[in-house]
């Protein structure tokens, strides 16, 4: 097994394990865990990543901080206050191998609910699919209906595919048993592929479709603050949707699909 990589005794409690509550639109007042918290490392760079830059761009999996680490971080918060537990944080959580542990653990801790947020760019892996089964909420990233705009929004690492995208989700959505949605984040780039996003929702028939907006400064270097929500105090800004373009997406999405199609209140994007 591959030795997990700690963070330097040196960094404050801002690089702890375990963060928030967070306010989410989705799931209530959530703790995040964050596995990757030794650096921002996920197989994609979307054009709209709140933590800034991702500096390790990879696919590799391994541990990346130790599953006791996570659970004493985890042991010594508020847990008891929340409604959620929610892995997400630095990057892509099922980059980590002891995702499943923490899950386990985790609930076995707490008996929270559990949610996993994947850009599901791994999910064709067995393996990843295995590790989270144990989450009784994952929500699926699904930005582009095509090649290309997998490329201009999400700029993932090479070899990524949009077909192996929406064939580990509809592996995952055949062998889960949980509250599977699909998280699109909606901007000018991906607005008028309705249709084909559309299409590929029909083929995994997902228990929610969830439209996110961009609406958190982006900034110029990775800030471990905004995991949580945090706003950099620089950075620039997508320039979005009208409110009522993403309430009329919505509405024809639901008219496309007749899936549960819900969009995030107006300005926010937890």
């Amino acid at each position: 097994m591959n030795e997990p990589l700690e963070k330097p005794a040196s960094l404050d409690d801002s690089y702890r394990t375990v963060y928030g509550p967070v306010r989410s639109w989705r799931v209530g007042l959530s703790l995040g865990i964050d596995l990757l918290s030794v650096n921002s490392i996920c197989s994609l760079r979307c054009v709209y990543c709140q933590l800034g830059k991702i500096n390790v761009h990879t696919t590799a999996r391994k541990v990346y901080v130790s599953t006791a680490t996570v659970m004493s971080d985890l042991a010594s918060s508020n847990w008891q206050l929340v409604d959620v537990i929610t892995l997400s944080g630095s990057g892509e959580p099922t980059l980590a191998t002891n995702i499943g542990e923490v899950i386990e653990q985790a609930k076995a801790l707490t008996g929270k609910p559990i949610l996993v947020i994947t850009n599901s760019a791994h999910l064709h892996v067995p393996e990843v699919r295995r590790d989270i089964l144990g989450a009784d909420k994952i929500f699926c990233k699904l930005d582009a209906a095509d090649e290309q705009t997998l490329k201009w929004m999400d700029r993932p690492c090479e070899g990524i595919t949009l077909h192996q995208i929406v064939t580990g989700i509809r592996q995952l959505r055949a062998e889960y048993k949980g509250f599977l949605a699909i998280q699109t984040m909606l901007t000018r780039i991906n607005r008028d592929r309705l249709n084909g996003l559309a299409e590929i929702l029909l083929a995994i028939r997902p228990d929610e479709v969830q439209l996110n907006l961009p609406s958190r400064p982006i900034p110029p270097t990775w800030e471990i603050s905004t995991r949580g929500g945090t706003k950099t105090r620089e950075g620039k800004l997508l320039k979005p949707l009208s409110y009522g373009e993403v309430l009329d997406f919505r509405e024809r999405l639901i008219l496309a699909t007749g899936l549960s199609v819900v969009a995030a209140p107006n300005n926010l994007t937890q």
